[in-house]
């Protein structure tokens, strides 16, 4: 958990919950930051009280923490080494984008969750976007940076959603509604990401299909109180309603999580995953994009999936855990 993205306080919520959930049914865990090393008792408490701050960490001090990081070494640590399972809870940065994973594939790791090539291709939004395209899952039209006013009017028009092309929970997302506001979007979006994608913006409602192992859990809707469900509506208490399962006729749920599965397999993903969409005023059922590590805070999206589906979240994670054990390393 922990790491050096801009996800880092997302990570640690995420991994203390799940360190304490798989101890909760009888497992001996290990917490491990892989930014600054085994997680003792006392500090997991002083971390759990912290919480998840409304904004993520400020880049000076996360690229201090890298220079220090022990993720060169992660697959030389006893604590890994030992280990019958991995469990990563790690979002965005090396964790999430297939680095991490090739490093345990070459020093015979078992972990969870997706393998090195479907990781790097989910992470690339730009990729995993021709790949729904080529698969049969319909997502927004979209260009990539660098792209001028008169580009974007063009193409896919105003309002555009300018973002970092590889990172997630919405660091360094705007929505531009004006062309003036789109050079500074852009300057934004960069400072977190060396490409970055502007996407047409699909106003409706905002659904999101966990999967596990090969079948969609019950569909969500997120109801944020910002116009997008930005970071601060995603880790802040009341920012944002989510209704699991969403109320859709039972026809567009269907195909929305036949979408979920087809984009799943697409990327060529395994154990879980999380899919977003917008769902569009005709209908339409755009796929944003598919998290292969996705948050498993106590606010978090794939619990609440699974709890509608009668599961409680410590047998999510230890279902998780089989499935890494079943399904092997890519």
């Amino acid at each position: 958990m922990g790491g050096t993205s801009a996800e880092r306080d997302v990570s640690i919520a995420s991994g203390l919950r799940i360190a304490a959930a798989l101890r909760s049914r009888g497992h001996e865990v290990t917490s491990l930051d892989t930014a600054t090393g085994v997680i003792d008792a006392s500090r997991e408490r002083d971390l759990l009280a912290s919480g998840v701050q409304q904004a993520p960490p400020d880049l000076a001090s996360l690229a201090s923490m890298a220079r220090q990081s022990l993720s060169p070494n992660l697959g030389t640590l006893p604590e890994v080494r030992g280990a019958d399972v991995v469990f990563l809870a790690l979002h965005g940065g090396q964790g999430e984008d297939g680095t991490l994973q090739a490093l345990f594939d070459l020093s015979g790791v078992r972990y969870t969750g997706t393998g090195q090539l479907g990781s790097a291709m989910a992470m690339d939004k730009d990729v995993s976007k021709r790949l729904f395209r080529d698969h049969g899952v319909q997502t927004a039209d979209w260009l990539m940076a660098p792209a001028s006013v008169q580009e974007v009017g063009d193409t896919i028009g105003f309002p555009v959603v300018v973002k970092p092309s590889k990172q997630g929970s919405t660091v360094g997302l705007t929505l531009v509604r004006e062309p003036a506001g789109l050079e500074t979007a852009i300057a934004e979006a960069f400072k977190y990401d060396d490409e970055v994608m502007l996407e047409r913006f699909i106003s409706g409602r905002e659904l999101t299909v966990g999967i596990l192992g090969n079948e969609a859990l019950p569909i969500g809707e997120i109801i944020p109180k910002h116009e997008l469900y930005d970071y601060e509506c995603k880790y802040t208490k009341g920012m944002a309603v989510e209704e699991f399962p969403a109320r859709l006729e039972p026809a567009v749920a269907a195909h929305v999580q036949a979408q979920a599965v087809l984009a799943f397999r697409a990327l060529k993903l395994r154990g879980y995953a999380r899919i977003d969409f917008r769902l569009d005023d005709s209908g339409g059922c755009f796929c944003l994009e598919a998290n292969t590590l996705p948050g498993m805070t106590e606010l978090s999206l794939i619990p609440q999936a699974a709890a509608a589906a009668g599961m409680s979240f410590p047998e999510l994670c230890e279902r998780i855990v089989q499935l890494a054990i079943t399904e092997g390393r890519s």
